[in-house]
């Protein structure tokens, strides 16, 4: 049972978390989910705290399942995100906060370099079409062209873009040249919408209405 019990660490890790501890039915499916020897390897791993059902013609179910998708993509109402997901941005440097080397001094302003701010997380819950928004401002009033960058992680949580594991998986370059804005401050919308197969990002210059979109593959980063 060696083999079945490397195989199945993830699963088990997996049902250890608070939000899937109530989970009455286990839905086994793909081809080798006709293996006695992994329905046992799962019975054993789940103790009798959840039912364990095979459906019929279990090795078709995925392909079915891509099938009713691309008819019907709304048929999957939630997904978990596979990554966390975040924005490359400057904050405030804070002391004993933020580690010295992060520092950057710019015009007699202390900023914190390479942060990594935190969208979504890995293994969250996001319904379909879910948007989540942040509004940030040019580091400089000057800046002409806008340009963010879209990190990904396998972590849960991440501080900083420079820490290992983390990779950058789209840019978004907003040109702002030829506009003024009359706010004190330029305020930049940055948008994400999941739940779909693909991450639509799109950055917003709100005292212009100008825009610049990207997508990321939800599914495969």
């Amino acid at each position: 049972m060696q083999h079945t019990s490397f195989c199945f660490s993830p699963p088990a890790e997996l049902f250890e978390k608070p939000e899937v501890s109530d989970i009455k039915f286990l839905f086994l499916v793909g081809g080798f989910a006709e293996s006695p020897l992994l329905q046992q390897a799962v019975q054993n791993m789940l103790q009798g705290r959840s039912r364990i059902i095979i459906p019929h013609d279990v090795g078709l179910t995925i392909l079915k399942g891509a099938v009713l998708f691309g008819l019907d993509p709304s048929v999957i109402k939630v997904r978990r995100s596979p990554l966390t997901y975040g924005v490359g941005v400057l904050n405030r440097f804070v002391e004993g906060k933020h580690p010295p080397e992060k520092l950057l001094v710019k015009d007699g302003t202390r900023w914190c370099t390479d942060v990594f701010d935190t969208f979504i997380a890995a293994d969250q819950s996001v319904a379909l079409g879910e948007m989540v928004k942040r509004s940030y401002t040019p580091a400089k009033p000057s800046q002409q062209v806008i340009v963010i960058h879209v990190y990904c992680t396998e972590e849960e949580i991440a501080g900083f873009i420079s820490e290992p594991g983390v990779r950058k998986c789209g840019t978004l370059r907003l040109d702002v040249s030829g506009t003024e804005s009359t706010a004190p401050r330029r305020e930049i919308q940055t948008l994400m919408q999941f739940g779909d197969t693909e991450i639509r990002a799109m950055a917003v210059d709100v005292s212009t209405g100008r825009t610049v979109k990207a997508s990321i593959d939800f599914l495969s980063h």
